[in-house]
C-alpha cells in the first residue's frame, strides 16, 4: 500500500527524495491500479519539480560562494 502524501512545502530535500524513491518502486511494482498509479505519478511529478527547484537554488548559492572566495583571494 501507498504511504501518505508528503507536504512538500513541510519535507527536506531528502524526505522528498526518499518519497520519490517509494513512488517509483511502487509504480514500477505493478502492483497497483490505474487510478492510484495516476495519484502516485502526479505525486513525483510535484515533489520531481520541487527537488529541482532545491537543486537549482543549491547550485546558486555555490557559485556565490565560490565568487565571494574568488573575490577574497584577491
Amino acid at each position: 500500500m501507498a504511504k501518505t502524501k508528503t507536504d512538500p512545502a513541510h519535507s527536506s530535500f531528502e524526505d522528498k527524495l526518499r518519497r520519490l524513491e517509494t513512488i517509483v518502486e511502487t509504480l514500477e511494482s505493478g502492483q497497483i491500479g490505474l487510478e492510484e498509479s495516476l495519484k502516485l505519478y502526479e505525486e513525483g511529478i510535484i515533489l520531481s519539480k520541487n527537488c529541482l527547484v532545491a537543486l537549482n537554488q543549491a547550485e546558486a548559492k555555490v557559485i556565490t560562494l565560490q565568487k565571494q572566495l574568488n573575490e577574497d583571494a584577491d
